[in-house]
């Protein structure tokens, strides 16, 4: 599964591991992401999402109906 959040979009960012001695190895810093039902009132039923915390926290600042149509408008099928 890949680890995109499909509400902000988030997807893995890359980096480096830096020691002591100050030698780079690649790593990669990826969102929390995690599945979450929601129950979506003008669907009159839930819709299971792939949110991270952060898109979790839109949610909850926006509404899951206003969140839904824009998933909607964009293609996103639900």
């Amino acid at each position: 599964m890949a680890a995109v959040c499909q509400v902000t979009g988030t997807t893995p960012q890359f980096g480096h591991n830096v020691s002591h001695s100050n030698r780079r190895t690649k790593r990669r810093f990826d969102p929390n992401i995690q599945k979450k039902k929601f129950y979506v009132p003008s669907l009159k039923r839930t819709v299971t999402l792939t949110v991270s915390a952060k898109g979790i926290k839109v949610i909850d600042a926006r509404g899951i109906d206003a969140v839904i149509a824009d998933l909607q408008k964009k293609g996103v099928k639900l």
